[in-house]
Parts: C-alpha cells; sequence; structure tokens
C-alpha cells in the first residue's frame, strides 16, 4: 500500500522526504521557477506564487503560465479589475460602432418613407476610436502570448486566431484610411465578435458544444431536407396537372408557381407561419387536399422538428455539469499548487515526517489576494477552527469550499426603546404580518387602477372625471408613507435600507410623493369633475398612475414562502446568472448577420412613390404582402433596422412576408440569407436555450428537498451558489490526477 503521508507530501522543488527544515524546503519549492531572475527573499517567492495560484484557483483560471516575479506582476495587473474593465469596455465600444459609422443608426425611425438622412461621422472619427480599440487588444493578446510562453502559444488555437483577426482587422483598417473611408466593404466588421468570443471561456465552452452536436443535428437536417423535397415534388404534381379546377389554379399560382416556390411554401409551412393560409385554396375545393398538408405538417413539424430538439438536448444533458467539472478541476488544482509552494516538514519528534501549510502562511498569503473582506473573514475563521497545526492537503482543499459561498449580509442591530408602549409598537411594525397588510393594500390599490381604467376605456378624455380616482391614490399614498415611517421606526434607518424589498418600496413611495405633491400644486385638490390637463407627452396624474403600478413588483416577496414557485424563480435566476455564454452567442450571431444583411440588401427597400407626411395608399398591394402590411421599417439600412429585421425574422411570424419581399426587391438567392438566418437562431439556438431551461430546472427540482431545508434553516450564513449546489453530484479529481497534471506545468520544475 502508498504511505497514507505521501497525499500531503509537497511536490515543487524538493526531493522526495523533504530535507527536515523550514525555509530550506521551502525555498527550495520556490527555485522551481523556470528563468526566475530572482527574488529579494524566497518566500516572498512562494507567497507571491501562492496568492497567484489562489487568485487562478477562486476564478477556475488555467495555472499553465509563467511564475517568475516579473511575470507574476504583470499577470495580477492584467487580471486586476481595472485592466480587465478596460478591455470589456473595449469590446463594447468596438462592437457599439456599428450604431455610428456609416451607414449610421442615429435617425428617429428605420421607415423608408419618412427617415430624414442619417447623420454621417466624417472619416476618421470611428476610425480614430477603433485603432485605439485594436492597439488595445494587441497589448491584449502581446501579455497573454508572454504569460503563456512560446510553446503554449503555438499549442492554443484561440490565441493563434486571435493574432489572425488583430492582423487582418488592422490591414483592413489601413485600407480604409487610404481610400478616405470610401471602400465599399469593411472586412474587419465581420470580425469584429471575435473580440467578444475569445474573452470568454463559457463562450469557448459553449462552441465546443455546438461544434461536437454539429454531426447529430446534420442527420436530422438531412431528413428534414429530404422530407421537403419529397413532398415538394408531391405538391408540384399534385397541383400542376392538366385538369385543374379553380382551386387547384389558385394553389399553384400563389404558392406552388415552380420548384423554389414550392419548397419555399412548405418551408415556411414547417414553421407554421403561413398555415392555414397555404392549405385554403385547395381545401375550400376539395376535401381531401388537407391531408397532404396535415401530413406534411406532422412529420415535418411535430416529429422531426422535435427529433432535432431533443438530440440537441441530450448532447447539452450534460454540459453544465461537464463545465462545473471542469471548473472543479481546475480548483483543485490551482489549490494543490498553492499548498505545494507553502508547505514544509513539521519540525518535532511526534511527526517527523509530516508535511503541511502554516495557517500563518496562508494568512499571510490571504492578506494579499483579490477577494472581499467578507469571504475572507470567513476563511479566516475556517483556519482558525483548525488550530495551530500544520494544513494538510485535505484541509487545505477544503478552505476553498467557502470561496463558493456567498456571504448573507448581517441586518443592523435595531434601535432599543425603553418604553414598554414603544417595544410594542416595534415589534408590531417589524412582524412579517405588517408587511402582508401593505401587500393587501397594494393589492387594493392595483384592483381600482384596474377597474377605473376598464370603467373609462370606453369614455373619450375630455368627458373623463378623476374626482374618485384621484382621491383613493392620495389615501394610498398616504399609507405606503405612513407604512415607510412606521418600518424607519421599528427597523432603524440602516436595517430598513439593508432590506432590498424596503429599497424598492422606499424609492417607490417617494417617487408617488413627489409626483404627487407636484399633481396637487399644478392641479388643485381632486374636485367632483376633476380632470388633470396634458403637459406635454404625459401629464403629472398620468405619470403618477403609471408609477402606481410598480406597485405590482411588491408581490414578488412572496415567491420563496411558495415552494414550488421558489423552485421556478429559482431556476429563473440561475438561468440569468449563466446566461452569459448563451447570450454572447447570441449577440455574435445577431452581429455577424446584421453586418452581412447590410452589406447585401442595403437600400434594395426602396420609398413608394407618393412618399409624404401621410402613408401612401397602399390598397391596390396584395394583401398581406411587404406594402399592404407596411413593413417599410424592417430593412437593412443601417444596424439598428438590421437587429430588428432579424429579431422579427427569428420569431417566424409572417417571415414569408420577408421572404417574398427581399425576393422582389434584390433576387431568389436572398432566400439562403434568410433560410440560413432561421436556421441558426430560431432551429439551433432556441432549442439550446430550452436544453438551457430543461437542464436547470430538473436539477432544481430533484433538488428541492435540498432547496426547502436551506430555506428552512434560519441559522445558515451562507447562500449556496451554483457550482456549491451541484458539488454532491460532481466526481472530485483524484489525487494521482492532480499530481499528473502539476508534473507538466510548462513553466515550474516538479521533483517528481
Amino acid at each position: 500500500m502508498a504511505d497514507p503521508r505521501a497525499e500531503s507530501e509537497p511536490l515543487l522543488g524538493r526531493a522526495r522526504g523533504g530535507s527536515g527544515h523550514d525555509w530550506a524546503a521551502g525555498s527550495a519549492a520556490c527555485r522551481g521557477v523556470r528563468g526566475d531572475p530572482g527574488a529579494a527573499s524566497p518566500w516572498d517567492l512562494c507567497f507571491d506564487q501562492a496568492t497567484v495560484f489562489i487568485e487562478d484557483a477562486i476564478q477556475y483560471r488555467s495555472i499553465n503560465h509563467r511564475m517568475d516575479a516579473r511575470s507574476m506582476w504583470l499577470y495580477r495587473l492584467y487580471y486586476s479589475n481595472t485592466c480587465q474593465w478596460i478591455l470589456s469596455f473595449t469590446i463594447f465600444l468596438i462592437l457599439f460602432l456599428a450604431f455610428i459609422e456609416t451607414p449610421s443608426s442615429l435617425t428617429s425611425t428605420a421607415d423608408v418613407r419618412y427617415r430624414s438622412p442619417p447623420w454621417d461621422p466624417p472619416c476618421g472619427l470611428t476610425e480614430s476610436i477603433e485603432g485605439l480599440c485594436l492597439l488595445v487588444f494587441v497589448a491584449d493578446v502581446s501579455v497573454k502570448s508572454y504569460l503563456v510562453g512560446w510553446a503554449q502559444f503555438q499549442k492554443n488555437l484561440w490565441l493563434l486566431a486571435y493574432m489572425v483577426v488583430l492582423v487582418v482587422s488592422l490591414m483592413d483598417w489601413i485600407v480604409s484610411l487610404g481610400l478616405v473611408c470610401q471602400e465599399p466593404l469593411r472586412i474587419r466588421r465581420l470580425l469584429r465578435p471575435f473580440f467578444l468570443m475569445q474573452n470568454s471561456s463559457m463562450m469557448k465552452k459553449t462552441l465546443k458544444c455546438i461544434r461536437s452536436s454539429l454531426p447529430e443535428m446534420a442527420s436530422v437536417m438531412l431528413l428534414l431536407a429530404l422530407h421537403l423535397c419529397v413532398f415538394t415534388m408531391f405538391g408540384m404534381l399534385l397541383f400542376t396537372g392538366e385538369k385543374q379546377d379553380d382551386g387547384q389554379d389558385r394553389e399553384r399560382l400563389i404558392y406552388f408557381r415552380n420548384l423554389p416556390e414550392a419548397l419555399t411554401s412548405l418551408l415556411v409551412l414547417l414553421t407554421t407561419a403561413n398555415n392555414p393560409d397555404v392549405m385554403t385554396p385547395a381545401y375550400s375545393r376539395n376535401r381531401a387536399y388537407a391531408i397532404f398538408f396535415i401530413v406534411f405538417t406532422l412529420i415535418g413539424s411535430l416529429f422531426l422538428m422535435n427529433l432535432l430538439t431533443a438530440i440537441i438536448y441530450n448532447q447539452f444533458r450534460g454540459y453544465l455539469m461537464k463545465s462545473f467539472q471542469t471548473s472543479l478541476f481546475r480548483r483543485r488544482l490551482g489549490a494543490r499548487a498553492a499548498y505545494e509552494v507553502l508547505s514544509k516538514t513539521a519540525e518535532g519528534e511526534a511527526h517527523p515526517q509530516r508535511v503541511g501549510v502554516k495557517p500563518q502562511d496562508f494568512l499571510q498569503v490571504l492578506q494579499k489576494v483579490q477577494l472581499d473582506s467578507a469571504h475572507k473573514q470567513a476563511i479566516v475563521e475556517k483556519v482558525c477552527s483548525y488550530g495551530d497545526d500544520l494544513l494538510s492537503a485535505d484541509e487545505f482543499q477544503k478552505l476553498f469550499n467557502e470561496f463558493d459561498k456567498r456571504v448573507i449580509k448581517e441586518h443592523p442591530p435595531r434601535p432599543e426603546y425603553g418604553s414598554p408602549f414603544l417595544q410594542s409598537a416595534q415589534f408590531l411594525f417589524s412582524h412579517r404580518y405588517f408587511d402582508y397588510l401593505g401587500n393587501f393594500i397594494a393589492l387594493g390599490n392595483l384592483v381600482s387602477v384596474s377597474v377605473f381604467l376598464v370603467m373609462d376605456a370606453d369614455v373619450l378624455p375630455e368627458d373623463r372625471d378623476d374626482f374618485v380616482l384621484g382621491i383613493l391614490n392620495c389615501v394610498f399614498i398616504l399609507y405606503y408613507v405612513l407604512e415607510l415611517l412606521l418600518k424607519v421606526f421599528a427597523l432603524g434607518l440602516p436595517g430598513y435600507l439593508s432590506y432590498s424589498s424596503n429599497l424598492f418600496d422606499g424609492l417607490l413611495t417617494i417617487v408617488l410623493l413627489v409626483l404627487e405633491i407636484s399633481t396637487l400644486a399644478v392641479y388643485r385638490f381632486p374636485h367632483p369633475g376633476w380632470k388633470p390637463e396634458m403637459l406635454g407627452l404625459l401629464s403629472l396624474w398620468d405619470m403618477a398612475r403609471l408609477v402606481n403600478m410598480l406597485i405590482v413588483f411588491r408581490f414578488l416577496r412572496i415567491i420563496p414562502s411558495m415552494k414550488l414557485m421558489a423552485v421556478v424563480a429559482s431556476t429563473i435566476l440561475d438561468l440569468i446568472k449563466n446566461m452569459r455564454a448563451f447570450g454572447g452567442i447570441l449577440v455574435v450571431v445577431y452581429y455577424v448577420f446584421a453586418i452581412m444583411g447590410i452589406n447585401l440588401f442595403r437600400g434594395v427597400v426602396v420609398a413608394p412613390p407618393g412618399n409624404g407626411s401621410l402613408a401612401p395608399d397602399n390598397s391596390s398591394a396584395p394583401c398581406g404582402s411587404f406594402e399592404q402590411l407596411e413593413y417599410w421599417a424592417n430593412n437593412f439600412d443601417d444596424f439598428a433596422a438590421a437587429l430588428i429585421t432579424l429579431w422579427n425574422v427569428m420569431v417566424v411570424n409572417n417571415w414569408q412576408v420577408f421572404l417574398d419581399a427581399y425576393r422582389r426587391y434584390s433576387g431568389p438567392w436572398s432566400k439562403i440569407y434568410f433560410v440560413l438566418w432561421w436556421l441558426v437562431s430560431s432551429v439551433i439556438w432556441v432549442n439550446l436555450f430550452l436544453a438551457l431551461i430543461l437542464e436547470h430546472f430538473l436539477h432544481k427540482w430533484d433538488r428541492r428537498t435540498h432547496l426547502q431545508s436551506l430555506a428552512g434553516d434560519q441559522e445558515t450564513s451562507y447562500q449556496m451558489s451554483v457550482e456549491l449546489l451541484f458539488r454532491d453530484v460532481l466526481e472530485e479529481p483524484t489525487e494521482e490526477e492532480l499530481v499528473e497534471k502539476l508534473s507538466h506545468h510548462p513553466h515550474l520544475q516538479l521533483c517528481r
């Protein structure tokens, strides 16, 4: 059997068995850095290395980077909040340039009939901003390449692609300046989303999962294509025979005029966007024709499309768990590396060969780690609970579980009153039943507003009498002000502000009070026949009524008391936290397709003749066409308009109108663009989003008893994060796996 002490024996820069001397063993470990120019104190270098490893473990980062003193200083500077904020802002800025640069989106409307000429920035304005952004990215890739080393840089495809994208973007930027911004195509605009992708490890993992799912998705896509082709042929034969009645002829002329039109009609029917329009002409003549369309829809929409959803979900069913498993391994590896550089051999006769980390050394390193004070305090208490003995490898790893816990802030102590009457009042107004009373009053407020909205729906604005509603509104606002004051009395101002629900209620009450006082000052106190006049877009009275409707959010506080709703609500909150990668993928796809759409379809939608202050007569346009529906704002003349157009197509409601219009305006090849967008957005991304929702909800549902126990534990000091909630189903990396991975560290010399 292996010696159990081997698990805690350090690996870095020390021979097996150790030297038996604290300082010597530690300094040997720190001298294992390749290419270290030297440090003033070996233990200072040890502490700096441990600090970097701990920060890597906290942030789930890779530890395969240079570990000499100057590189670690640069590494910590690069991952500081300031540098990361500058990098994130630069990515946002270069993506936002699409709204400003030619063609500019700075117009009040996208409708080609009423849109004024957009503002075109002078040549060199946006190019200067873009040049500064590219310089930041050059510095970013240079620092990353230096920190990982040349050998790792050659193996990192993302860094190589980063370098290629930067070179192409800089060359295209130089060409733009050389042509005085008159170039017909800017290739670098299509490459900008890459800067967003390469800066997110979760987006990279998501893309990897999508790539692994493509073969299975391609098989279903092939079945869909075969399904479409077969039924298109049947449709062409069925509706283009020699003997035709009126119904068949209308079906042929509208939907099956030729092969591309027939294929498009059935493709749209696959999304049910043109159902039952596509079936009506033939069905109105003979019931039997409905069988063709029903069978097509059953096989395509209800079977093959749902089969595609099942395949995507099956591929992504373990997506979160794999991601958390990788994160856990990085956490354990970084912790183990920190343990190695801090570990030393204990002196004394009781345990002459025991190896571990002195609590004092760890606490000294902890002070250098970039971490909030609440977590630091929790870890200090955990370390103190172990006493003065050396921390073993297992105990050292358990300390990192504290980083996964989100500390719940303790509420400030309530004010102390000496009078028994005031103490009773404090107890009464801080009780949860007082909150229930406030919710009941807010419900009455909403009901009263809703009733008067229904009653005044058919009354002309000049004939309305807001006397009763004005009085009720004053009463409700007075209660909200009284509730605020009583809660401040019971909890104290710091205690009142420590509750997020009170912050919302208080802010809403203050806004309502200001609007009500302004309304009374302008329109006087409500009286019979009282009707505030509209001054500008909205009257003060209307603004108060709109703000009053925000009271509905008070009812969100009842969610934790309803177990099933709490599971659903927590799933939604976790989705929001974990949607950054999927949302980033959607931003990338939207950005690329919007730029492509601008290059392909800019200016093809032209304002109809008779353009003026009034909309032109569209009675001559075919019913249901782009012109008759007045879809003129759905174009690709600028970036903002392109985004809205792509959104409308992604929803697939009436998307056949866009297919037909752009076929007529730009050519039949435009269908390839819109069908490709439908596949990427509505088919692939929406199904990925559905898989993510199912994954989250099923894990939450399976652990609802665990959630209930957490909710019922009034003494808990922490709130579990998603990683810690799933920790019980993750597989802990073995000691051999960690040792093997550390032994291949490119910038540390290991002795076993």
